[in-house]
């Protein structure tokens, strides 16, 4: 099975010295992506405040896609960059982070915290087979109006649903069901979100604004 092929496949990997001209070739491949995402990212970083134009510029070309309305506070980190898609609205606090070694999916109307790391590669637990940097890669999905609070950390291959709120400081290691409250370590469904939440922003807190007759971003 080719490096490619591993990598897409959950199964360890390792990313340098491959005997196999295939692989030495896909190698080059990962390193220019990187090379180009960090580079990237590096610039985006260290833009102005107001200067919107090139920060919209930088994250369509940073990005593999992104949609209207994204906002990222810097400093913000990417393995890639490329393998991260994310949809409309989207909003990030400081140090974003992804390791996309594979694809990281995200999408609409999502909150992004403080120090929120979303990591789609780990490594296997046997020591002496992380010498060489063998790691596995599965893909993270986060669905639509979903907020993830400060310092949540989203692990390899998980998946978040629709309408979802993860409490600060929690270590997501399992997928979350649409329409739940999930925290802790490990982040697990405290409960659903109900009518009641259409009623309180939070607990004994009564909703003091007319959504009604606010036009919502669709």
């Amino acid at each position: 099975m080719s490096l490619k092929e591993e990598m897409q496949s959950g199964l360890l990997y390792y990313e340098y010295g491959h005997p196999d001209a295939e692989d030495q070739a896909y190698e080059k491949v990962l390193e220019r992506q990187r090379e180009r995402g960090k580079d990237l990212t590096f610039e985006y970083n260290h833009t102005r405040p107001s200067d919107m134009d090139t920060r919209n510029r930088l994250l369509k070309e940073i990005l593999g896609d992104v949609g209207k309305m994204a906002w990222l506070e810097p400093p913000v980190h990417f393995s890639y960059g490329c393998n991260t898609h994310i949809g409309d609205y989207f909003y990030s606090n400081f140090n974003f982070t992804v390791v996309d070694d594979v694809d990281v999916f995200i999408g609409h109307h999502v909150m992004m915290g403080p120090n929120v790391t979303l990591a789609a590669t780990g490594h296997p637990v046997f020591g002496e087979y992380r010498r060489n940097g063998t790691q596995f890669s599965l893909p993270v999905r986060i669905g639509n109006d979903v907020w993830i609070g400060a310092n949540v950390v989203v692990l390899p291959g998980v998946s978040i649903g629709n309408d979802v709120v993860i409490g600060a400081g929690s270590v997501v290691t399992k997928d979350i069901p649409d329409h739940s409250i999930a925290f802790g370590v490990p982040c697990k469904v405290v409960r659903p979100i109900t009518d009641y939440d259409r009623k309180y922003y939070r607990k004994g807190c009564r909703v003091n604004l007319d959504f009604e007759r606010i036009k919502q971003p669709e």
